[in-house]
């Protein structure tokens, strides 16, 4: 902690103060010439004044009482007796978690057991050496202990272990009665390790399912979890009849995919899956498309007119998407199909029979629809006899990796790569809210295999906006702030120029501080082999 200086405000003294422990601070000139003493009674003179931007000098002292003096030698002679004791190092020895412990300046003192057992560092490797130090050299990528000696607050970081092993470190300050740092005490677990055992149990659960696997139906993209496990066995039950089924739920979250699992479980599954998309056509067109067409029925039309959709599906199974999007005077048509299995083409008289099973889906709500006099009422109930409420992507986390090792497969296939993750990655990925849900999370997993260079895909590869899913709590001072805001900066030039050289011009600064300031953010360009051109 830098001593005050005569010229610092007495705003500026008031963080080097706590409440009831801070009871008196020295004060050094610019040459470390010692001035005199500040005391708290003093700080909290002038802020009842109201003096709060005038200098300190005003209110330095040359002399305090012996008994405050001695309160706080005394104190802090207790605290380094207990750190240098052999008791103190029994006790973290004992501890199952890592403990790595500095002195105020950032030299190491201290690690446990644990800790070596954790990182593979030994004692003698960092036992008298700078934490500075030990990030040039390669054997950690950023330290929590000097995060907390500039910030002065407890701090949580994920740590990198000679470019490997991830941990997450939280570093606590040990403070004097002066408010001085005296040691920062570390403690550290093995993320690698939570993630692996969390990435296993969510296995677990995914496999405890009565529900047939989905490829043995030819449905490879299927995943279980215990969100949809009900909604899965209920297709199961419902697939062996006629019912007319309502899928709803959010776009991309796998209302397709669901409709396809019934027809492969139904008594149709030997017969023609067709399915339309409701809002993909426009409406005009949409009649035509479903329905069909007699020839010269409307200008444009093929001389020998055109069999429709519907037709098409007789004996199997009709998926009609985005239901809600349908214009009112379709759904009248569609109406007769429902209640007597009946419809005719376009331009035509003659009444054709067709049998056919419907699946509808949406991600409207219809009941709001009908309500304002957009979808007719009878065709919503005729529609809505068996209804599945399908859950978004985030409400169905356990599923999120097996959905994204099964398009990794899927697309290292394809582009013929050999494209793997990251265990981080992986987590970071499950605490993304993916409001594409599936179709998002595809897109993204073809996305990183054909534009990442390596064949290990971590969280720096990651689009900027997802390099920040964590929840973050509201900035507690000017300098978190400040600090949140550089980082979110650096990150949007990154990810919009490409290059470190654009980004820095973009930002304003040059290329090699943005370069270290990219190094301090753990922000790197995916796409680039190197950081800078």
């Amino acid at each position: 902690m830098h001593p005050l200086r005569p010229t610092m405000t007495v705003e500026e003294a008031v963080a080097h103060f706590t409440p009831d422990r801070n009871e008196v601070q020295e004060v050094y000139s610019e040459e470390e010439e010692f001035i005199g003493y500040l005391t708290v009674e003093a700080i909290a003179h002038a802020i009842h004044r109201g003096e709060l931007t005038r200098p300190i000098v005003e209110y330095v002292v040359p002399e305090v009482s012996l008994p405050d003096r001695k309160r706080q030698a005394s104190s802090q002679a207790q605290l380094h007796a207990f750190f240098e004791s052999p008791i103190c190092q029994i006790v973290f020895n004992a501890l199952y978690d890592g403990v790595y412990i500095t002195d105020g300046a950032g030299i190491t003192l201290f690690i446990n057991q644990a800790y070596q057992r954790i990182t593979g560092i030994r004692e003698e490797e960092v036992i008298g050496k700078h934490m500075g130090d030990l990030i040039k050299q390669g054997m950690i990528s950023v330290s929590a202990s000097l995060e907390t000696i500039r910030t002065r607050r407890p701090v949580t970081l994920i740590q990198t272990i000679r470019n490997s092993r991830k941990i997450i470190v939280s570093a606590t300050p040990v403070l004097s009665s002066a408010g001085e740092i005296l040691y920062i005490i570390s403690s550290v677990r093995d993320i690698t390790e939570l993630i692996r055992l969390k990435h296993e149990l969510d296995s677990q659960k995914l496999l405890q399912s009565d529900v047939p696997p989905a490829d043995q139906m030819g449905l490879e993209d299927v995943v279980l979890g215990p969100a949809t496990r009900s909604l899965f066995r209920l297709a199961d039950k419902v697939a062996k009849t006629d019912a007319k089924i309502l899928l709803q739920g959010e776009t991309g979250v796998g209302k397709s995919m669901i409709a396809k699992y019934i027809h492969a479980r139904s008594n149709r599954a030997n017969e023609i899956f067709m399915e339309l998309n409701c809002a993909a056509i426009p409406g005009h067109l949409v009649e035509a498309e479903l329905f069909g067409y007699e020839p010269g029925a409307f200008t444009g039309a093929l001389k020998q007119g055109k069999v429709g959709i519907l037709e098409s599906a007789h004996r199997g199974t009709l998926f009609l998407d985005e239901i809600g999007d349908l214009p009112l005077e379709l759904q009248v048509k569609l109406l007769k199909v429902v209640e007597e299995s009946k419809f005719m083409r376009v331009g035509s008289t003659q009444v054709r029979h067709v049998d056919v099973r419907i699946i509808t889906a949406t991600h409207r709500d219809l009941a709001t629809l009908v309500r304002e006099g957009l979808f007719r009422e009878d065709l919503y109930y005729r529609l809505n006899i068996v209804t599945f409420e399908v859950p978004p992507l985030r409400q169905r986390r356990e599923e999120i990796v097996p959905l994204l090792e099964s398009y990794l497969e899927k697309f290292n296939e394809k582009y013929n790569e050999q494209k793997t993750m990251t265990l981080e990655c992986y987590e970071w990925l499950t605490n993304y809210s993916w409001p594409g849900n599936i179709r998002e999370l595809a897109n993204l997993v073809e996305r990183l295999v054909v534009t990442t260079f390596h064949n290990t895909i971590d969280v720096g590869d990651l689009p900027g906006f997802l390099q920040q899913v964590f929840p973050q709590a509201e900035p507690t001072s000017l300098r978190d702030a400040v600090a949140r805001l550089e980082r979110s900066m650096i990150s949007q030039a990154i990810q919009t120029h490409r290059t470190t050289r654009l980004a820095a011009e973009a930002l304003g600064i040059s290329q090699s501080a943005l370069v270290q300031k990219m190094k301090k953010w753990q922000l790197h360009i995916g796409s680039e082999p190197e950081l800078n051109e």
